[in-house]
């Protein structure tokens, strides 16, 4: 049977990332730093996730902190980041740029989405950083992205839900809208109903602050939102 719901965990290093396997995720969105919301991960570490992990694998591709503005040399920074992520055998990438007016660049989000196939684009929470967000997520769709990580512009997808409900319904069937930022095990099956999504994103940061290494806590709490999403999934 093919599931309803999916979730997808944000980790930094080899052993979160086997400890998110074992608690039941479905697919691991791998970063350097997640402490400044997620950079792109050195090829090594990669080849050393890639190596250890069987559950599909997302990398980030943002070149620093701060905001989602990126010189020339960062842009090509990226490009070199997504080719690097694809000889090591990701399975999809995440990235995303704005310009000065805070709105979605789509012309160079497109040029990396299209450098990245055939795997996969999730356009991540620089998407809550934009003005408009009903008109973000139509420039997110011309960038042929196929999903948007977001909290709704809030401070978390708990908070923002009302916000993502009305993406979800926006989105249709042309992208997949993930609710993320803050989403633990005590809240994911309210988000999940008020929402409409289908996946779900957490880094469990309400449960283990980042840098942890109680990598047996990781494993636990991941499998207790990975529980909340398969009893949906049965019903």
């Amino acid at each position: 049977m093919q599931k309803k719901y999916l979730l997808e965990i944000s980790v930094e290093s080899v052993e979160a990332a086997f400890a998110a396997e074992r608690g039941d995720a479905d697919r691991i969105e791998f970063c350097a730093d997640l402490s400044v919301g997620g950079v792109t991960p050195s090829a090594e570490l990669i080849s050393a996730v890639r190596g250890q992990v069987h559950i599909p694998i997302f990398t980030m591709v943002r070149p620093r902190a701060g905001d989602f503005v990126y010189s020339d040399a960062e842009f090509a920074a990226m490009k070199s980041a997504i080719a690097s992520a694809k000889k090591h055998g990701v399975d999809g990438v995440v990235l995303g740029i704005l310009g000065e007016d805070r709105c979605v660049d789509v012309h160079k989000t497109r040029e990396l989405v299209e450098l990245a196939q055939p795997l996969p684009a999730t356009f991540h929470r620089a998407f809550d950083e934009c003005i408009n967000l009903p008109q973000a997520l139509e420039n997110v769709i011309q960038t042929g992205a196929k999903r948007i990580l977001t909290s709704g512009g809030a401070k978390n997808a708990f908070e923002g839900a009302s916000m993502l409900a009305g993406l979800v319904a926006a989105a249709g069937d042309r992208i997949t809208i993930i609710p993320g930022a803050g989403i633990n095990a005590s809240n994911i099956a309210q988000v999940a109903k008020v929402t409409g999504a289908r996946e779900f994103h957490s880094g469990l940061s309400t449960a283990l602050p980042y840098g942890s290494h109680e990598y047996g806590r990781f494993e636990e709490e991941v499998g207790k939102l990975a529980r909340h999403l398969s009893q949906m999934n049965c019903t």
